[in-house]
């Protein structure tokens, strides 16, 4: 994944001209020195993760249970609505009727 950031941080900074009058303020440059200073070994350049977190804010643990299929089953049973809910139940309990 490294390599790959690697190539479009470079191609990032081949399309990204350098003006020469607008020196020290120049994206261009600073742009060519932040990837340097980043990937100081090319693509073999290893990015350790600093948090336990994505964007999100979630970690792997709780993504793990959220998604897990007993966990949806029962947000997909808290979106169903009022009457559909008590439709199944009387559904449910006439069937057991039946069978008797």
């Amino acid at each position: 994944m490294a390599a790959t950031r690697y190539r479009r941080f470079l191609k990032l900074c081949e399309e990204w001209p350098v003006e020469e009058t607008k020196r020290q303020r120049d994206l261009g440059i600073f742009l060519r020195q932040r990837v340097a200073q980043a990937f100081r070994e090319g693509e073999n350049t290893q990015y350790p993760r600093l948090k336990e977190t994505s964007f999100t804010g979630v970690t792997v643990q709780d993504c793990k249970m959220i998604l897990a299929t007993d966990i949806l089953k029962q947000m997909e049973d808290m979106k169903k609505g009022t009457w559909k809910k008590l439709r199944e139940r009387f559904s449910a309990k006439k069937s057991e009727e039946d069978l008797k």
